[in-house]
């Protein structure tokens, strides 16, 4: 089913959300920053829902923030400002959720993968905060709960790319997957969570965002 800019699939105790803006390299408008904060309000209702995929359309999982919109009025400054409730709707979901990074994950994309519980990525698939080398912050505090200090601040210093073997290899990426099985393993990996003790993944689920650090809070 195709819900304005994402594809949404159930199966059993699985929904998958799938950026569909492949055109635009699945860049993270308003409005698609919006719908899926609104799937994952549903979701996180939905007591059948017990474990999401992430994944994109076409060759790139998401190029970060649609820099179209850093145009408008209040620029960059109140595209960032606005999308705190975005941030702290994924950093905060109550389920489990789980990325499959069909290819590369820049700026806003990257954050997408790092606020996942799991992250699957195919080969060719490139990670890191290159908006730095035009302006934009990097989100260093994020970076750090998922990878190695100094690999986090090399990243959001230099706007360095890391590719899948490097992103495995600091944990930034649980393992690589070839790119025609990267969306089954997450929905079996998904499915997998689904068949849990009622309340299992949400109870541990909820012990992790306790223990996180209070990002993007209002």
């Amino acid at each position: 089913m195709a819900s304005g800019m994402l594809t949404i699939q159930r199966e059993g105790g699985a929904l998958t959300l799938t950026l569909n803006r492949a055109e635009k390299r699945n860049a993270l408008s308003r409005a698609l920053r919006q719908e899926i904060v609104s799937e994952l309000s549903a979701a996180a209702k939905d007591t059948e829902v017990r474990a999401v995929v992430l994944t994109g359309d076409g060759p790139v999982f998401c190029a970060g923030f649609d820099r179209s919109e850093f145009a408008s009025e209040g620029g960059m400054a109140e595209v960032f400002a606005e999308a705190n409730e975005y941030h702290h709707r994924i950093y905060t979901f109550p389920k489990p959720l789980i990325a499959a990074v069909n290819g590369p994950a820049l700026g806003g994309g990257c954050d997408l993968v790092a606020m996942c519980d799991f992250r699957l990525a195919a080969p060719s698939t490139l990670f890191g905060q290159p908006q730095v080398r035009f302006g934009a912050a990097a989100a260093y505090e994020l970076m750090r709960t998922v990878m190695p200090d100094g690999a986090a601040r090399e990243m959001c210093l230099s706007g360095r790319l890391l590719n899948a073997d490097e992103a495995l290899r600091i944990g930034l990426v649980n393992r690589i997957v070839s790119p025609a099985e990267l969306v089954g393993e997450a929905n079996r990996l998904a499915m997998d969570l689904a068949t849990m003790p009622e309340d299992m993944p949400e109870s541990t689920k909820r012990g992790f965002i306790a223990q996180q650090p209070p990002l993007f809070e209002s």
